[in-house]
């Protein structure tokens, strides 16, 4: 009689558990078997309470995002976000543990698992391709600023994302998130919509749940425009808060890293550990007393009352919808105690082409240099030899042609007349005539406008449908950004930016962490095959 009140006792406790939603994450490891939904939408405090609360380890956490990544990624619906999984992420997620359990914390990313975008050097056995068939077997000799930061800081990188090849420097018409390496990556929300980019695998992977946070690059729009996509936050930083020393790159003015993730809070946290100032690149110089290595002050709910922003008037137009929720935004954000003024911008007319011309000059000397520092083991040596590597390849030129290679590898160098007049004409539009004149002479805490519009269906043969966006005046000024989830339309996410004037990513902060707070317009991803 007691054996039978035993098992019936232990079904009972069998279904309880079940029914309760309770079980041991580490023992659900395998493709297909796994129960990995209890890591959706959970922040960087609430995973590392839970390493305090002893409810699971970094191995389990790392296990299940792997396995995430195989089932969604990979499998299922197949968003094609990641080009590689990092082959030492369990082993590092394993002494982590030990660390923990002796007591010792690395920092405020210990146990959380981050993406880098292919394009950003690691010293381990995944290769850094900026997506090219090229560089497929490229192994840098050193961490990038970037991933030295977040090893230090306790973070493990568990692996690299897909991306538009050469960070979408190398086609007019071709398609973001497309790569010779990865493929074409996959919008989240309807499948066969675009994620953007260029850092469209990072997106993909934080707004999917297949890490906590991700490491975008932009020049101009390649975090904002992806994070809009893939209704995720995205923190575009002053050209040179974060060291680009390790990045494929294409503009020495433009270029910076920065975090994307799923709140400005998790954003915020990330931004603080990569921070600091790097003798090889000579922009961090000018962060020092501007910077903060821990950003989570600035995070405050209350951070939009008595803020003055500025509405930029000729940034929408492009749809009617979009517009319609900037307007309710605006309303939000008068409702919490800031006074909203209407200003206008110059027009990007006035710099576009100036700006094109920068890059290309910046892109040839600059990934010229990448080339050297590989060393002897670089596939290709100059941009020269990697344009005749493409004509024969057959995967690289299937789909579009290297219009802009080819444009970049004509100019000279960064003495010429031409590079040096366009700079500083960029310059002073974008910065004294454009940002700091708005915000000087209306005394504005921010400026706001939509961040682009709801993403259009992938095309291989025509590429991008991009109909608007707002990212070029801080992009070319190198001016701090942030993107925050504004709403749906049709089921696709869109965003509000908020940026401002050089090292004012503390206010920032404050506004749009505020508005996230007052709103909450994320919602995970449903995969649905089309809309």
């Amino acid at each position: 009689m007691k054996n039978r009140c035993l098992e019936y006792l232990m079904f009972l406790i069998t279904i309880i558990l079940i029914f309760t939603g309770c079980q041991t994450p580490s023992n659900k490891t395998k493709p297909g078997e796994a129960d990995n939904s209890w890591l959706e939408e959970l922040t960087i405090v609430q995973l590392q309470q839970g390493y305090k609360d002893g409810k699971f380890t970094i191995t389990d956490v790392v296990s299940a995002y792997i396995d995430r990544i195989i089932e969604i990624d990979k499998n299922g619906p197949g968003l094609n976000s990641i080009i590689e999984i990092n082959p030492d992420a369990l082993q590092i997620a394993e002494e982590l543990d030990r660390e923990l359990a002796s007591g010792k914390k690395r920092g405020p990313m210990h146990g959380i698992p981050v993406v880098l975008k292919d394009n950003i050097d690691t010293h381990d056995k995944m290769p850094n391709t900026a997506g090219a068939t090229a560089l497929r077997y490229s192994f840098p000799k050193n961490d990038s600023w970037v991933a030295k930061k977040l090893r230090e800081a306790g973070a493990v990188i568990i692996a690299k994302s897909n991306l538009s090849e050469w960070a979408n420097f190398r086609s007019m018409n071709s398609s973001s998130g497309w790569s010779g390496v990865g493929g074409q990556t996959k919008n989240p929300y309807v499948l066969d919509r675009n994620p953007c980019g260029s850092s469209s695998g990072s997106g993909v992977a934080v707004s999917a749940n297949l890490c906590m946070v991700a490491i975008g690059t932009e020049t101009d729009g390649s975090i904002v425009c992806p994070s809009n996509n893939n209704g995720i936050v995205g923190i575009k930083p002053t050209v040179g808060l974060i060291s680009r020393t390790g990045i494929i790159p294409i503009s020495y003015t433009q270029d910076t890293p920065g975090p994307m993730a799923r709140t400005v809070e998790d954003a915020a946290i990330c931004l603080g550990v990569l921070t600091g100032i790097d003798l090889e690149d000579a922009k961090t110089q000018s962060s020092e007393g501007k910077s903060f290595t821990d950003y989570s002050g600035f995070l405050k709910t209350d951070g939009l009352k008595g803020k003055r922003i500025g509405v930029l008037k000729n940034s929408g137009g492009f749809s009617d919808r979009v517009d319609s929720l900037m307007r309710r935004a605006i309303a939000d954000m008068t409702a919490q105690g800031a006074e909203m003024i209407e200003v206008e911008a110059p027009s990007r007319r006035e710099y576009s082409s100036p700006s094109y011309q920068v890059l290309l000059y910046e892109f040839k000397d600059g990934l010229n240099k990448y080339f050297t520092r590989l060393g002897d083991k670089a596939p290709v040596k100059n941009l020269g030899e990697l344009i005749e590597f493409n004509k024969k390849d057959t995967v690289e030129l299937k789909y579009f042609d290297q219009k802009i290679l080819i444009q970049a590898e004509q100019k000279g160098d960064l003495n010429s007349k031409e590079y040096v007049e366009a700079l500083n004409k960029i310059l002073k539009i974008t910065r004294e005539e454009g940002i700091d004149k708005l915000v000087n002479t209306n005394n504005l805490d921010a400026l706001i406008a939509p961040t682009g519009s709801p993403a259009w269906k992938t095309d291989l043969i025509l590429g991008d449908h991009f109909v608007g966006g707002s990212s070029s005046l801080a992009a070319i000024a190198g001016y701090p950004a942030i993107t925050v989830p504004l709403g749906f339309i049709s089921g696709l996410p869109v965003g509000i930016t908020f940026f401002g004037r050089a090292w004012s990513e503390p206010v920032l902060i404050e506004i749009a962490y505020s508005y996230e707070q007052a709103t909450w317009h994320r919602k995970a991803p449903r995969y649905l095959a089309t809309d």
